[in-house]
């Protein structure tokens, strides 16, 4: 399960890639037109600027669960093929169009479908679309039709079988989700009446919840008119009823995390990420770090550890809980119509119902320690795979030397220590290693392969074979795939 989850982390970095630029170029609009976050008027060019930044930013954020379907699938895929691709984003399309608020209120004969399926389109929805086409691409991407129906055969045929397997989990979600919802609802509205303690964990409950998705229905209870709390309403002044020093309590504390938290945690990562990937690791943590304390979007920075180290996650998410019921132990309070980072923080100093908000910025500082010193000892303490320090980025790996640079040749060398094409199931490969599953593993003569100057040979079960070939294993896994 633990392997499975980290191979599903790797999948999700190649969408979260892209989540940085577009979360701070949303920050950087937000900054230049306050216009986009609090409403007026557009004027003038800075904040027409602004406004475009701040939409061709979400335009990426708000597909994210779409990203995640497609990358998904793709790097669950067992050669990586766009068709796999093709199939999550058929996947996503299917169940987020069966499952629409519109559609299902037709179904149901209500003049509106319940509250849970206006947020069908979150990255849950989009993870187990992806997981899904992967699954169908796995198995169909080679399957042969009957004459008549031979164009559809192999890879042409997944995104068919994808659609009809997606129209069954649809039938499951129409009557699970909602009942998820619901409970959730249920339970943020049991705590709403603990005070301080009742924040920290619905902050905590909010983390966990972020790869479900599901923490829009915990939000919408303490965030808006669910149950009559509506913090960011009566904190923006949109609502009545607003007390300082109160209201704004389920957001405050946020604000430590996202503005200096989390840009801590990245940077424990950074140290603690291995010599020679620390490159790597940078050009995903530090634009995840920026966009965290610009704008407030944290995914760029969740995603690239939540599934490689669930552990670490949930450490992530205890902090955050902490955070959030001290700030409203000491009744500090800010707010935001965005997200926790400093464009919205810099606002909502100036609105009446902010309290103390500065404290904040102290409380982040202390925080910003925590995190760092938490992060850098769990990390260092569990050997967990955080970017930079997964478990296959070996010296040895990093610095294998083929015999030489004829891949056609060290392919087949390989090839036939493995016990030629027929006893080859499947071939992946990630940075440095083949990944094969084989029929036979009597077969397989780790002397002949060892013989095409790779750095080793492992077997973790008796399918499974990994060929250590160092950096320029995908030249050999491109040979291998033609002889295949």
């Amino acid at each position: 399960m633990m392997k499975y989850l980290q191979k599903l982390g790797k999948a999700i970095m190649l969408p979260v890639a892209v989540l940085p630029v577009a979360a701070i170029m949303m920050g950087i609009g937000y900054a230049m037109c306050p216009a986009t976050m609090q409403g007026g008027d557009v004027t003038g060019i800075i904040q027409i600027i602004g406004f475009a930044l701040v939409k061709i930013g979400s335009a990426v954020i708000d597909k994210l669960p779409m990203l995640f379907a497609v990358g998904v699938a793709i790097g669950l895929s067992k050669d990586q093929h766009g068709a796999a691709g093709l199939a999550g984003l058929v996947a996503f399309l299917t169940v987020t169009t069966v499952l629409n608020s519109g559609v299902v209120a037709t179904m149901m004969g209500a003049e509106e479908a319940p509250l849970a399926f206006t947020k069908i389109d979150n990255a849950f929805i989009g993870i187990i679309s992806g997981i899904t086409a992967s699954v169908c691409y796995n198995k169909f991407s080679s399957a042969q039709l009957p004459t008549a129906l031979a164009f559809f055969s192999g890879k042409r045929c997944v995104p068919i079988v994808t659609s009809f397997v997606m129209v069954a989990e649809s039938a499951i979600l129409y009557f699970v989700w909602p009942m998820l919802f619901n409970a959730l609802v249920w339970v943020g509205e049991q705590i709403m009446g603990l005070g301080p303690v009742g924040a920290g964990l619905y902050a905590f409950a909010n983390r966990l919840l972020i790869p479900t998705g599901l923490h829009h229905a915990l939000n919408a209870v303490f965030w808006f008119d669910i149950a009559g709390i509506a913090d960011i309403n009566k904190f923006w002044g949109f609502a009545e009823g607003g007390i300082k020093g109160v209201t704004g309590m389920y957001q405050a504390g946020f604000f430590p995390v996202m503005m200096f938290g989390l840009p801590a945690a990245a940077f424990a990562m950074y140290q603690t990420a291995k010599p020679e990937k620390k490159q790597y690791a940078a050009g995903i943590l530090i634009a995840g770090a920026v966009a965290s304390f610009v704008s407030g979007v944290t995914e760029p920075l969740e995603f690239s550890f939540m599934f490689l180290a669930p552990g670490l996650y949930l450490v992530h998410a205890v902090l955050t809980g902490i955070s959030v019921a001290v700030a409203a132990a000491f009744h500090w309070t800010a707010g935001f119509c965005f997200s926790a980072g400093v464009t919205d923080f810099i606002f909502s100093c100036r609105l009446p119902m902010a309290n103390q908000p500065f404290m904040l910025l102290v409380q982040g500082v202390v925080f910003a320690v925590i995190y760092y010193v938490v992060f850098r000892a769990v990390i260092t303490k569990f050997d967990l795979p955080t970017p930079g320090r997964e478990k296959e980025d070996l010296d040895a790996e990093m610095t294998a030397v083929l015999a030489n640079d004829d891949f056609t040749k060290v392919a087949a060398i390989i090839l036939e220590g493995l016990g030629g094409k027929g006893n080859v199931v499947t071939l992946d490969n990630c940075i440095t290693r083949l990944r094969l599953e084989i029929k036979d593993y009597t077969l397989v003569d780790e002397k002949k392969i060892k013989s095409a100057g790779v750095a080793g040979v492992m077997r973790p079960s008796k399918t499974s074979v990994q060929v250590i070939v160092g950096t320029k294993v995908q030249f050999v896994a491109d040979e291998m795939q033609k002889m295949l």
